[in-house]
C-alpha cells in the first residue's frame, strides 16, 4: 500500500449551545470553539484531520448534521462539545441517529478563571461544566456508546487520550470497509481459526471471502520475468541476502520466484480492493512456495495477514496496522510457540512458520532460504530476524458462538538470551505480565486464540476505545490480573453479553 490508512478520514467537531444568549454569544461561542478545535488539529499526536463545524443551536440542525456525519464516508467520529448549556432534548433525534463514534470532550476556553473581572457574561459563555452535564444525561439516556475526556486542550493528557480515541475511530473505520481474500479454507479439523463470518461482517463489517489458490496462482504466473528480478534485486539492496540467492548464486531462482509471489499478491490484492488475506500450507495449488517474503513485506506495508486461513487475526492485524500507522514500533501476526521456564525469568518464544512482519524486527533482517518441513512444496525465501525489545501488546480475537472476544496481554518483548543460529524464522521473545504462569492461566481461561497480533505501536487505550465503538468484549491481563479475579470477569461479561443480546 503506498498510501496512508488515513487518507480521506477526519474527525468532526460538533459544538452545542442555543439562542438564549443572543447572536453577540453565539459570535464568541463560535470563535472560540473553531480555536480549540484548531488547537486539536495542530496536534502532531492526533493523526486525522478536525473539522469544525458551525455551532448546533437546534433539534433540526442537530439531526441533520447527526445524519449528515454518519453517511460520510470521509467521517470517522464525532468530539461533541456543549460550550454553553444546549438543552439536551434537542439532541435526542440526532444522537439517535448518529452512527459514528462519539467522544465526549468536556472542556472549556479559558485554562484559569479571571477572578476579579467575572461577571455574568463570562458565567454563560463559559458555562461547559454545566452544558456537558446535561448533554452527559441524555447520552446516557439514548444509550449513545462514548469517550468522554475532561480537562483542557493544551493538557497534553488530554490530547493523548483525544489521539488514542482518533486511532481506534480510523481502525473502526477501517475495519467497516475491510476486504479479505482467503486463498484457499482454513487449516483442517482446527478450531479456533474458523468463526460466523457473517456475524464477523455485521459486528466489524469485514468482508470476508475464499478464492481459490490456483485464481492466484494464474496472476504469479502472469508476472513480467523483468519485474521479478527488479523486485529481487530490492532484495538485495534492503537485506542481508545470503550468497545462495544473490545473483549467480545456485538458488536464486528461488528469490525471483519469492518476488514473482509478491508481485502476484500485491496484483491481486489491489486490483480486488483487499487490505488482508490469508494463506494455508495445506492448500497451494499451483504455488512453487508457501508465500514467506512476501507476506511479511505486505504486512510491512499495512496488510493484514494470517496463516493457515486464520481471517480473524488477519483482519484484526490490519485494523491494529492502521490504528499504529506512523507510530514508533511496529505489529505483526505472531504466535505462542514455546516456553523458557528457567532458570531466570520464564519467557515466550513466539514465532510462525515464516510470516513474521519486520516492523518489528531489532536490525536489518536476513533473507533466507530453508526448508520447509510441512506445504510439500519447494524451500521458501523468508525474511530472519529477532524483535526488538520494549512494552508490546500482544492480542488475540476469537469467536464463542454468542459474540467475539478480543483478549490482550500486556508483555516486554527482550532480546533472546543467546543467540538462535538453528532457528530459520523470525521471532519474538516476550515476558508476560503479570508472570508466564499466570499470564498463561489466563489467557486459557478466555479461551484466547494462539494465532495474536503482537505490537509495540498501539497502546491499551486505543485497543479499548476500539473494543468499545465495535461492542466487542475486551479482557485484559496485565500485571494487576489474577487468574481468579479474571474468571469471575469473564463470567459477569457472559452474563452481560447474553443479557445485552436480549435487549
Amino acid at each position: 500500500m503506498t498510501t496512508s490508512p488515513y487518507e480521506g478520514q477526519e474527525i468532526w467537531f460538533l459544538t452545542g449551545s442555543q439562542h438564549l444568549y443572543g447572536e453577540e454569544t453565539l459570535t464568541q461561542v463560535a470563535d472560540q470553539s473553531r480555536q480549540i478545535a484548531q488547537r486539536l488539529d495542530a496536534a502532531g499526536e492526533i493523526p486525522l484531520p478536525i473539522v469544525w463545524k458551525p455551532v448546533l443551536t437546534d433539534a433540526e440542525s442537530i439531526r441533520r448534521l447527526c445524519l449528515e456525519a454518519t453517511a460520510s464516508d470521509s467521517c470517522a467520529g464525532v468530539i461533541v462539545w456543549m460550550h454553553t448549556f444546549s438543552p439536551a432534548k434537542m439532541w435526542i433525534a440526532g444522537l439517535s441517529a448518529l452512527d459514528r463514534p462519539v467522544l465526549h470532550l468536556h472542556t472549556q476556553y479559558n485554562l484559569s478563571l479571571p477572578w476579579s473581572s467575572i461577571d455574568m457574561h463570562f458565567m454563560n459563555l463559559n458555562q461547559a461544566a454545566h452544558g456537558d452535564r446535561e448533554f452527559a444525561h441524555i447520552e446516557a439516556r439514548v444509550g449513545v456508546q462514548r469517550k468522554i475526556v475532561a480537562g483542557h486542550a493544551t493538557d497534553p493528557r488530554v490530547v493523548r487520550r483525544v489521539a488514542a480515541w482518533t486511532r481506534a475511530a480510523a481502525g473502526r473505520q477501517a475495519a467497516r470497509t475491510l476486504r479479505l481474500a482467503r486463498f484457499g479454507d482454513n487449516m483442517r479439523e482446527v478450531a479456533v481459526t474458523e468463526g460466523d463470518k457473517v456475524e464477523a461482517q455485521l459486528r466489524f463489517g469485514y468482508s470476508v471471502n475464499t478464492y481459490g489458490v490456483n485464481d492466484l496462482v494464474e496472476v504469479v504466473d502472469a508476472v513480467q520475468d523483468k519485474e521479478a528480478a527488479e523486485l529481487a534485486a530490492e532484495y538485495v539492496e534492503s537485506y542481508d541476502v545470503v550468497p545462495s540467492l544473490r545473483p549467480g548464486g545456485i538458488r536464486h531462482d528461488s528469490l525471483l520466484y519469492a518476488a514473482r509471489l509478491e508481485l502476484g499478491l500485491r496484483t491481486f490484492l489491489t486490483d480486488g480492493g483487499f487490505t488482508a488475506f490469508t494463506t494455508n500450507f495445506e492448500d497451494l495449488g499451483g504455488l512453487r512456495q508457501l508465500p514467506g517474503i512476501a507476506v511479511q513485506r505486505l504486512m510491512a506495508d499495512g496488510y493484514g495477514f494470517g496463516g493457515e486461513g486464520d481471517w480473524k487475526t488477519a483482519a484484526l492485524l490490519r485494523t491494529m496496522k492502521v490504528m499504529g500507522a506512523g507510530l514508533p514500533g511496529g505489529t505483526t501476526f505472531m504466535e505462542d510457540y514455546t516456553y523458557h521456564l528457567g532458570p531466570g525469568a520464564p519467557r515466550i518464544l513466539g514465532a510462525h512458520m515464516l510470516e513474521v512482519c519486520p516492523s518489528v524486527a531489532a536490525a536489518r533482517p536476513r533473507c533466507e532460504i530453508h526448508a520447509l518441513s510441512i506445504g510439500n512444496r519447494e524451500d521458501p525465501v523468508r525474511l530472519v530476524f529477532d524483535a526488538a525489545p520494549g512494552p508490546a501488546l500482544v492480542v488475540g480475537l476469537a469467536d464463542l458462538g454468542d459474540r467475539f472476544r478480543l483478549t490482550a496481554n500486556a508483555v516486554d518483548v527482550v532480546a533472546p538470551s543467546q543467540p538462535l543460529p538453528q532457528l530459520p524464522v523470525a521471532r519474538a521473545v516476550w515476558k508476560p505480565r503479570p508472570s508466564l504462569a499466570e499470564s498463561a492461566e489466563s489467557w486459557l481461561l478466555a479461551g484466547a486464540p494462539h494465532h495474536t497480533v503482537l505490537s509495540s505501536a498501539v497502546d491499551h487505550e486505543t485497543l479499548s476505545d476500539f473494543a468499545a465503538m465495535a461492542g466487542v468484549e475486551l479482557l485484559t491481563i496485565d500485571e494487576h490480573t489474577t487468574p481468579e479475579q479474571l474468571a469471575k470477569e469473564i463470567r459477569w461479561n457472559a452474563a452481560y453479553h447474553r443479557l445485552a443480546q436480549a435487549l
